[in-house]
């Protein structure tokens, strides 16, 4: 039995879902099973290539719905979790009980290991740190920004190497070891901690590269990253550096899109008014009612910038 999972890549919710997924689907369905990943990036083209579903059985978890016959479990807790109105109501039909979706979670982890014990009776009482780690990370759930940024516990170390680490080879190692251990243990291995150490003191440049771009007007903080390498940033930097700010929206070329990021601070001095999946919906993008993105073709800057004073305009009402 072959079971092809298919992940937000690059995102520590997205790994811990795969995770909870394979230990839920080996302890509780297939105890055979032989499970194989592939992580997914949000693109401005089609998401999903009819080659992806290779397996016996094929999983989406913490990703956008696919209407291929051959998706047998899915699991998302996005707002913005259809590409079309056609995948939504494809859903919507499915009698099969193994699609799954509530936005309500603030993590996809915590709502495979809901479902998992309320419909199948599975429980992983030793996943119970994995799953407490996704809804802060995921949920953004931190006590404050500096504990967001400067990155003490593993759970945020290990969040940085998952980020920002090159290819999806490290991640799916790291899938596999959450299975079995506490994040601590993995954290401590010599292969996390050769990546972590170099990604640490670009987190560190990355900090002072935001500090020198960024503007705050009207409680909204925007900054360009053109120009600089930065596939990946620690989205709670601009609340780090900007405390009195209400949203951040930013704009970053890499290898494979041209990304405008949009977010609310979580310790805002006021409650944030906007639901900014339904703005990046407008654009093609989507995510929570609280942090959104828009990933357009790469080299599309002019276009992006376009579009992030668009919404610099719109979040300053």
């Amino acid at each position: 039995m072959l079971e092809r999972v298919l992940y937000h890549d690059h995102c520590f919710d997205g790994a811990a879902s795969a995770a909870y997924f394979s230990r839920f689907i080996a302890g509780a369905i297939h105890p055979e099973a032989e499970f194989r990943y592939t992580g997914m990036a949000h693109k401005a083209s089609q998401l999903f290539d009819a080659s992806l579903f290779d397996g016996d059985e094929n999983a989406i978890v913490d990703f956008k719905y696919a209407s291929d016959p051959r998706l047998t479990w899915w699991f998302d807790h996005h707002q913005s979790a259809f590409l079309t109105p056609e995948d939504a109501e494809h859903f919507r039909r499915d009698t099969s009980g193994r699609k799954l979706y509530d936005p309500s979670y603030k993590s996809c982890t915590s709502f495979i290991s809901a479902v998992a014990c309320e419909r199948w009776g599975y429980r992983a009482p030793e996943l119970e740190d994995l799953v407490k780690w996704s809804i802060v990370i995921d949920g953004a759930q931190y006590s404050d920004a500096k504990s967001a940024v400067e990155l003490a516990a593993p759970a945020m170390k290990l969040t940085l190497v998952i980020e920002a680490a090159k290819g999806s080879a490290i991640v799916q190692k790291v899938i596999g070891w959450m299975q079995r251990r506490q994040l601590s243990e993995i954290v401590a291995e010599p292969e996390i901690q050769a990546l972590f150490q170099p990604l640490y003191q670009r987190h560190l440049d990355s900090m002072e590269i935001i500090k020198g771009r960024a503007k705050q007007d009207d409680g909204v903080v925007f900054f360009d990253l053109a120009g600089y390498e930065m596939e990946g940033y620690n989205k709670f930097i601009p609340y780090y550096l900007f405390p009195g700010s209400v949203y951040t929206v930013s704009v970053s070329p890499s290898s494979f899109r041209t990304k405008v990021s949009v977010g609310s601070n979580p310790w805002a001095p006021e409650v944030p008014k906007h639901n900014l999946a339904t703005i990046c919906e407008r654009y093609g993008g989507g995510g929570h009612a609280r942090v959104g993105a828009i990933s357009l073709e790469p080299g599309a800057l002019e276009k992006a910038r376009g579009i992030a004073a668009e919404i610099v305009a719109e979040l300053k009402t």
